[in-house]
């Protein structure tokens, strides 16, 4: 059986139960069995995490117990998909370093607030995550991330468009959906989602967050087919 484990909370204003709601009714869609958990004790037992297929978070800024992160980051690490949007992945835990490792970027800014109307660019390519969508326009934050060299961009928007102190810098391509990989996991990341709605408003906004938890939740499978282990990543990692 293939299982989801979706955590929820921290700032309400990104509306995290209605977004963990439908990010549960996409995988119940796709064969998974999903649990919604409000609090961190799904943390507390690293190989219990490495039961799930894929974590989605949906938990803007608060804290993060470090051990916690560390058994994310070992169950993640050994195959368990890590998908998340906005700032329900992305502008989680901010004082936690390994966090923002594992999971690629950190926003810092959203020139503008609410309502910025952008366009989404595709980068055409080979995942399967962008297979057959084109440029689409978004009525929402305009997200500044600071973002992980490594990560494979799929999709990125233009900076800037509002006028605050980065204007003097030059124009940007910021990413705004990525992959990347965290030992034998799959981490799939879009920063769009501020409210719930937002995803009925840009359908190609919810195409992308399905197929990205798809994708990240398959890592498992591809690893145990392919005989993958996780020891050769592990042998200098003290924190385990």
């Amino acid at each position: 059986m293939k299982k989801v484990l979706i955590f929820q909370g921290g700032w309400d204003g990104h509306e995290p139960k209605l977004t963990s709601a439908r990010f549960a009714r996409l995988m119940e869609e796709e064969g998974y069995t999903c649990e919604i958990y409000d609090n961190h004790s799904c943390f507390d037992d690293r190989e219990k995490l490495c039961e799930y297929h894929l974590i989605v978070a949906c938990w803007t800024m608060g804290s993060i117990d470090g051990q916690h992160t560390r058994n994310i980051s070992y169950a993640v690490g050994k195959g368990t998909g890590l998908a998340g949007c906005h700032g329900g992945m992305c502008d989680a835990f901010r004082n936690d370093t390994e966090w923002q490792f594992m999971t690629g970027g950190q926003w810092v800014s959203h020139p503008g607030g609410d309502g910025v109307e952008y366009t989404v660019n595709i980068n055409h390519g080979s995942s399967p995550i962008i297979a057959g969508l084109e440029d689409f326009p978004v009525k929402s934050e305009h997200y500044y991330l600071h973002v992980d060299p490594a990560i494979e961009v799929l999709a990125t928007t233009r900076f800037p468009l509002v006028n605050y102190y980065h204007c003097s810098n030059k124009v940007v391509d910021m990413p705004v959906a990525w992959t990347k990989y965290w030992g034998l996991g799959r981490v799939f990341y879009t920063s769009l989602g501020h409210h719930d709605d937002v995803f009925d408003n840009s359908p190609n906004a919810a195409i992308l967050m399905e197929r990205g938890m798809v994708w990240a939740g398959e890592g498992k499978a591809f690893a145990a087919e392919h005989g993958l282990t996780v020891d050769r990543f592990l042998n200098n990692a003290k924190m385990y």
